[in-house]
């Protein structure tokens, strides 16, 4: 019987050494795993590479990853923003490696690697720093950069349900890079609000089949996701934003 569910976060993580390659799915704070993260921050990782869109937001999350010092390289496109002090000050201190990625080349050269594609041509980043030494190619009168996929020992995903094989749904723009680096990783591990009944999900519903996913652990309802917050006059769904408590609230 394949049942790839796992009792814990803790247990789920277990098995990532120092030294892995970690993809973190998120887009800021949308879709991040934070309950698998701080299983790993529990877990005392060491000299781990992060891929992730950003590179942390304020004191959780990634961010608080980042502060345990056992990060030793980010690979990611959007490292500063307003609250991303945790990795600005350990940057300025020399502490972590950084490799810049636009984000469309960083999204590409993730779903390369589930692809099976062994690299390919973009106009992103020509004549600009990112593509020195890199290998440049004129196509239809227009120039071109040659990328690499991105391949990692493990992902972290977060997810809205699945059942016990390990199909996903996700929670509308939750989603981001979650299917992209499931596919991309030797070890997929994904944290659910909850884990349905088999046979349950919709097969037409499915985002990410169960043949990419190797452990899955439900973390239960996250009740701040559930709240919309009006940001500058705009309804901004609850997982885009932090939990209630902290959020800015514009009537």
């Amino acid at each position: 019987m394949i049942n790839k569910e796992v009792t814990d976060a803790a247990t789920a993580v277990a098995g990532i050494p120092d030294g892995a390659t970690v993809m973190i799915g998120g887009f800021g704070r949308a879709g991040q795993p934070v309950e698998l993260i701080d299983a790993l921050i529990a877990r005392g990782a060491r000299d781990l590479t992060i891929i992730n869109n950003n590179a942390g937001n304020g004191d959780t999350g990634l961010a608080a990853l980042l502060a345990t010092g056992g990060v030793r390289k980010i690979i990611c496109s959007f490292p500063r923003q307003s609250d991303s002090w945790v990795f600005d000050g350990l940057y300025r201190a020399g502490k972590i490696e950084l490799e810049l990625v636009p984000q469309g080349n960083l999204a590409e050269r993730i779903r390369a690697a589930g692809a099976g594609i062994g690299a390919f041509f973009t106009p992103t980043g020509y004549g600009t720093q990112l593509a020195e030494g890199k290998e440049t190619r004129e196509i239809d009168g227009r120039m071109y950069v040659l990328e690499y996929p991105i391949r990692a020992d493990f992902a972290l995903v977060s997810a809205l349900k699945a059942d016990r094989w390990g199909n996903l749904v996700y929670r509308e723009t939750a989603r981001n890079f979650g299917p992209i680096m499931a596919a991309a990783a030797t070890h997929t591990i994904v944290q659910v609000d909850e884990v349905v009944t088999l046979g349950s999900i919709d097969p037409e519903t499915v985002v990410t089949p169960g043949i990419y996913v190797d452990s899955v652990v439900a973390v239960g309802e996250r009740s701040w996701l559930d709240h919309d917050t009006f940001i500058g006059g705009v309804t901004i769904e609850g997982d885009l934003v932090e939990p209630a408590s902290t959020a800015t609230t514009e009537a």
